[in-house]
């Protein structure tokens, strides 16, 4: 790796957006991910429309929202399903280089075989333990932040 390429690596922000609607959820993967070691600047949001929002910078609020390295997305929301949200953003030219991880509690082989066939990077279960979820998230840290490499977001 070139030095220009490790100045550029070592400046990425490691940042996620958690499109997840349940409350309870959110707080645990929150808490998760500050426990499992990996740093991350996490962005929530709780809908696929507001997810929408968000990337495509909509709104005031929004104007200067920065591009996320990774999306973590559950599939069961109101008003856009995460299946539904996938397709969306693999057929926008601007986003369809995030990588999206399904987090769900669907066990689903058609849910799992839907968000693959959209585009989805990977689709991981909802752990019922907090230790478990915990190891889950220490892992996907490590993997996306870590070992693959990206591409740089503006």
């Amino acid at each position: 790796m070139s030095e220009e390429e490790a100045m550029v690596d070592s400046q990425r922000s490691n940042r996620m957006l958690m499109v997840e609607d349940e409350a309870g959820d959110a707080r645990l993967l929150q808490l998760a991910i500050r426990q499992s070691g990996f740093s991350a600047d996490i962005d929530h949001v709780w809908d696929g429309y507001e997810a929408l929002d968000y990337l495509r910078r909509a709104g005031q609020q929004r104007q200067r929202a920065p591009r996320p390295d990774l999306i973590v997305l559950d599939l069961k929301m109101p008003r856009l399903s995460g299946l539904d949200f996938l397709a969306l953003i693999k057929q926008d030219g601007d986003l369809r280089a995030i990588p999206v991880v399904v987090f769900s509690s669907s066990l689903l082989e058609t849910d799992v075989r839907s968000a693959y066939e959209l585009g989805a990077a990977g689709y991981l279960i909802k752990p019922a333990d907090f230790q478990e979820l915990i190891s889950m998230v220490r892992i996907l840290g490590e993997y996306w932040f870590t070992l693959v490499r990206l591409p740089h977001n503006d």
